[in-house]
């Protein structure tokens, strides 16, 4: 059995000696969006309808300085927020973050920072419709443990948001940090001294080799900060996982799994799609054996990002056109360069509309008060129910039912 304590008290010396993320504080509000912080765009992504009520509660389970905290304020007007971390340094620079951007102010309802570790969200008064963890479970002596905790505090039809590590992905990564672990020494546990070696190492490996070129392509950018290197680099507790491993970690949650929020990745076509005879091999495996095959042949993934729901959660299916012409629309409020016919979109991915698709969003804009149905936009427009469902599926339109 690990020693729960001690490695609780490492990662909070870690984090004390480095609050993580170092993203710098600005007195400007969060730029942009992560869709999977606005309680709206998670929900249609979950359902497929927009939630009906948005003065919400909200966890930020493992907060850290606060950059995810920050945008859960800025992107949920009518919730309620709470943030809990093991670090108290990360705690104050969390607070102070939120403070400066303007958000807090902003917000009408109560905001609340805890010093505690993930194990101990029970502790925390009521339940939560949306949860969110993220970089947090991978470093818990017992993931298990904090999952549940997790899953206790979580409303029937509400959300948990994870982000866990991959092992194929961060393999060099492994390597890298047992390496700087075996060159410390006795020393490990002096965070400053693993940075120092850790740096030592790359500037002294030849140019082509392996774990030089994946830091250099993959990394180098945010490990220019000593905060990101010491949590990359000479972390004292991680766990990776694989499909395997992180469906028992989901299984010990009594949780139901939703789905990942990076569908593109798990789409087996792209790999594979050139051989119908594979692809109809593949339509006799589990859905997991189908994911831990995706991972397989593409082992790039670095992290899980996935929902979990305690159910009942709806499920709406807008095949049904009668069901689509009665819905009412609203355009995704993520879009970065709209209105316009190119834009980014929720994913912040470029997407081009067509000059009737743009007319019908702006219709929507339009549409907060009257609250008419498809059917009703649809009159004298030039475009039909397939781009209207098209517009729904590539997640530029919410619906409601009327």
């Amino acid at each position: 059995m690990p020693d729960s304590q001690a490695i609780n008290n490492a990662v909070a010396k870690l984090y004390n000696t480095y609050p993580f993320p170092p993203d710098p504080l600005t007195d400007d509000t969060p730029p942009g969006y992560n869709w999977r912080w606005n309680w709206i765009t998670a929900y249609n992504f979950c359902t497929g309808i927009k939630p009906p009520r948005q003065d919400i509660r909200i966890l930020d389970a493992g907060c850290g300085t606060g950059s995810g905290t920050d945008y859960l304020i800025h992107l949920n007007p009518e919730a309620e927020i709470v943030a809990i971390d093991i670090s108290q340094k990360a705690l104050e620079v969390a607070q102070e973050r939120c403070k400066r951007s303007g958000v807090i102010a902003k917000h009408s309802n109560p905001i609340t920072f805890h010093h505690l570790k993930l194990e101990e969200a029970t502790q925390l008064s009521g339940e939560f419709d949306l949860i969110n963890c993220v970089g947090v479970l991978h470093h818990l002596p017992e993931p298990e443990k904090g999952i549940q905790a997790l899953a206790k505090k979580l409303v029937p039809g509400g959300l948990l948001h994870i982000f866990v590590y991959a092992e194929l992905g961060r393999w060099e990564i492994t390597l890298m940090q047992k390496a700087i672990a075996l060159l410390q020494g006795e020393k490990r546990g002096d965070y400053k001294d693993g940075v120092q070696v850790g740096r030592d190492i790359f500037a002294s490996l030849p140019e082509n080799n392996r774990l030089l070129q994946q830091e250099k392509e993959r990394w180098a950018l945010e490990n220019h900060r000593d905060e990101a290197f010491a949590d990359m680099y000479v972390h004292p507790q991680e766990i990776d996982y694989n499909i395997e491993t992180l469906f028992d970690l989901i299984d010990a949650s009594g949780l139901e799994f939703v789905g990942f929020s990076n569908p593109n990745y798990w789409n087996l076509a792209r790999l594979i799609g050139k051989s119908p005879e594979l692809m109809t091999r593949a339509k006799d495996l589990s859905d997991r054996e189908y994911y831990r095959l995706i991972e397989l042949l593409d082992p790039s993934l670095t992290h899980y990002e996935f929902f979990l729901t305690r159910p009942p959660l709806p499920k709406i299916d807008w095949s049904d056109d009668e069901m689509l012409l009665k819905a009412i629309p609203k355009r995704h409020p993520c879009m970065e360069g709209y209105p316009g016919r190119n834009f980014f979109n929720y994913d912040y991915q470029m997407v081009n509309i067509s000059e009737a698709e743009l007319e019908f969003l702006q219709a929507c804009d339009n549409n907060l008060e009257a609250k008419l149905t498809v059917k009703e936009l649809l009159s004298n427009r030039d475009l039909d129910l397939t781009e209207v469902r098209s517009l729904q599926q590539r997640q530029l339109i919410i619906l409601s039912s009327s």
